[in-house]
Order: structure tokens, then C-alpha cells, then sequence
């Protein structure tokens, strides 16, 4: 147990997709109780009553302030990330915040400094790296049944219309950790630089918040000490294609992409018979990804199928069907990780090595395309 020998008390800010973590952590047997945060006093006492969720407050401050919360889980606008992140390891409570990290490599630095210097915990909750299609893969992965990798794609396409106010002109490859997290994971390694291409272009209304002409981005990525490279592209509006996050990863033995449409299947490719020779048979077949409930605890496994929004009242469930199973391995991972006294699997500089190559990008694709180095954060102080 932490070193207070009892169980966490877990602040949530925010109670719109906030709330699909409510249960989970209320649920989880490491948990003593969970409160929530948000501005919106309706919504606030809304999802307290949904949920039985006896404490609340109004403000991050007031939790800051409040010396029973062990931990804080940051579920709040891109724009105000850092600034939280920042806020709340410096009060001395453990973070996890939603992605990305941040949006600027200044920032980037500034969280990875509080983490250090309060020794409290920080985990980037990013789902990509926890579904079912994911375990999937990194199970046979590690087997070696892909042999030596040769190419990895990601691709997040999603249709940002009607969504608040601070995702319009946002530069799409600053929220891209869902499409490259899962190659640099199985890959084990950081991204050296870049080079990325802005495609179509905003309307000028949509450029005054972020000064960003595109709708798209797509990058190219070169790997420290690696022979692979790794693609991206992002769309963020104008870009008419059903919702999709998904990676594909290629090697000398098995290939995997992930399903054109939510209600498909993920591919793996496969050859039949070692060898070679002109047309050569490559087999495919459909898979379902297994859920992976064994790796949870029996209080939490049934949100691997249960969700909150599974009503359809929110966005994220309505195009991205419920991050495939994630949330409650998200959940258990950063609670355990507390509980251990050990960094979490996404921590600050993995967390860093994953959001970085997105500015850089950006960055990249509005000099047209040319080389960006991506920092390495481990020499931070």
C-alpha cells in the first residue's frame, strides 16, 4: 500500500467524458473513495447523484487545498493540461492527466521538473496503448512472431464538428499521441526527427486561435537507432471519413492493420510456409482481439464492455466506441502504481517521448516539410 497504509482518495476533474473513470475508480479494491470537480454546478451534481459520489468540489484549487486526496486525475481541456498538471504535482498529489501532455516542448519540460522535483507520480492516460486490439498485438509481438519490423503506420481521423470551442484550428498532430504511442511502445524506441506536410487548408476564422492553416497533417518519422520509420496522418475537420484510431505495424513474418470501420475486424497477415520465390502466398485473416479482463481486477474487469456513454449522450463513445476496453486497465495501472510506490507505465519522460514528436511535426508542416529534431527529455533539470 502507499506509504500512508491506506487505501488512495482520488479527485476527478472534469464530468463530462470524466465520468466514464467515476465507477471505475469507485469500484476499484484499492480505492477508499473518489470525488469529482467541475465548474458546471448542475453537471456536477448530476453525475453525483448518478454515481452515489459523496465529495465534490468546484474548483482545482479547492483540491489542491484539500489535504484527503491522495491523487488527482485531470480530465479537462488540451489548452489547460500543463498548466493543471504542473499545479497539482507542486501541491505534492500524484497526477494523471488525458492526452496529450502538452503542446509545446517548454511545457513538456515544466512537467517533467514538478514530477521530479514533489517525487509524486504522473501518468499520461492514453488509451491506444490498453485495447484489446493493442494487448492483442504486443502479446504476439513479444512472442517475436513478427520477426524484424520494416514499416509502422498510425492514422486518427475524426470529424471534430460540434465539439467545444478550443478543438477548432487546433494543429491535429498536437493531439496525436493515439496514433503513434502503440509503434514507439512495441518498438521500444523515441523519435529522432521529422518531417510532416500540412494538406487542405481552414477557413480563416478557424486559424486566429492556433495560427494553424490545416485540417490534416501527415508526418514521416525516423527512429532513434532504427531502421524503421513510421507514418501518421491526423485529420481534425474537413475530411469526410468515419471515425478511426488505429495503427498497422509490418514485419518479415506477420503483419497487422487495424479495420477500415469501427465494425470490422483487425487484419493479420501471415505467410503459410517459409521461403521465397515470385508470388509468394501471404494469407490474411480477421481476428477479434481477445478482452482482456484477466489482467484486471474482478471489480473493475466488467468495464472492459460497460460503458458510462454507452447510451450514445457522449462524443467519444459515439465515434470512438468506447477506446476498445481501456479505461479500467488505464485506471488499474495508475492506482497500482501507487499502491507499488513505482512510476507508472506512461510516466513523464515516456509520456514526453510520445506527445514531443506531434509538436515537432507540427512544427515541420509549417516550414513545408522540412527536417525537425525531436528533443530528448531525459536530460531535463
Amino acid at each position: 500500500m502507499q506509504e500512508t497504509g491506506r487505501k488512495l482518495r482520488i479527485a476527478l476533474v472534469g464530468v463530462g467524458f470524466g465520468a466514464e473513470f467515476a465507477p471505475i475508480y469507485r469500484a476499484h479494491p484499492d480505492v477508499e473513495w473518489v470525488g469529482i470537480c467541475d465548474s458546471n454546478a448542475e453537471k456536477l451534481a448530476s453525475a453525483c447523484a448518478r454515481f452515489g459520489i459523496e465529495k465534490s468540489w468546484s474548483t482545482l484549487q479547492e483540491i489542491l487545498a484539500d489535504d484527503e486526496v491522495d491523487a488527482v486525475h485531470l480530465v479537462t481541456p488540451i489548452p489547460l493540461h500543463a498548466q493543471q498538471t504542473v499545479a497539482v504535482l507542486n501541491a505534492g498529489k500524484h497526477c494523471a492527466c488525458t492526452v496529450p501532455m502538452a503542446t509545446s516542448f517548454e511545457d513538456i519540460q515544466a512537467i517533467i521538473r514538478a514530477q521530479r522535483a514533489s517525487g509524486k507520480n504522473y501518468m499520461m492516460m492514453e488509451t491506444a496503448v490498453y485495447t484489446r486490439e493493442f494487448l492483442m498485438v504486443q502479446d504476439r509481438f513479444d512472442k517475436g512472431e513478427f520477426g524484424e519490423i520494416s514499416f509502422a503506420r498510425g492514422g486518427h481521423m475524426q470529424d471534430m464538428e460540434g465539439w467545444p470551442d478550443y478543438w477548432y484550428g487546433l494543429p491535429p498532430h498536437h493531439y496525436m499521441t493515439h496514433a503513434i504511442s502503440p509503434m514507439l511502445r512495441l518498438l521500444n524506441k523515441r523519435v529522432k526527427k521529422v518531417h510532416c506536410f500540412g494538406s487542405g487548408r481552414l477557413p480563416e476564422e478557424r486559424r486566429e486561435r492556433y495560427g494553424n492553416p490545416f485540417p490534416v497533417e501527415t508526418a514521416i518519422f525516423r527512429l532513434q537507432d532504427s531502421d524503421v520509420a513510421v507514418e501518421v496522418t491526423r485529420s481534425l475537420f474537413q475530411t469526410v471519413r468515419p471515425y478511426s484510431e488505429s495503427f498497422s505495424i509490418y514485419g518479415e513474418r506477420l503483419g497487422f492493420e487495424w479495420q477500415q470501420i469501427e465494425e470490422e475486424d483487425p487484419l493479420i497477415f501471415s505467410i503459410p510456409q517459409p521461403g521465397s520465390g515470385r508470388g509468394r502466398k501471404i494469407l490474411h485473416e480477421a481476428v477479434e482481439a481477445p478482452d482482456r479482463q484477466d489482467l484486471l481486477p474482478e471489480e473493475v474487469s466488467p468495464f472492459t464492455r460497460k460503458a458510462v456513454f454507452s447510451d450514445g449522450k457522449h462524443l467519444s463513445f459515439v465515434q470512438g466506441g468506447g477506446h476498445s476496453g481501456s479505461h479500467p486497465h488505464l485506471v488499474h495501472e495508475f492506482v497500482r502504481s501507487l499502491v507499488e510506490g513505482r512510476p507508472s507505465s506512461i510516466d513523464a519522460l515516456t509520456a514526453a517521448a510520445w506527445t514531443a514528436p506531434g509538436i515537432a511535426a507540427h512544427m515541420s508542416a509549417m516550414k513545408d516539410g522540412e527536417s525537425v529534431l525531436v528533443p530528448d527529455f531525459g536530460d531535463v533539470t
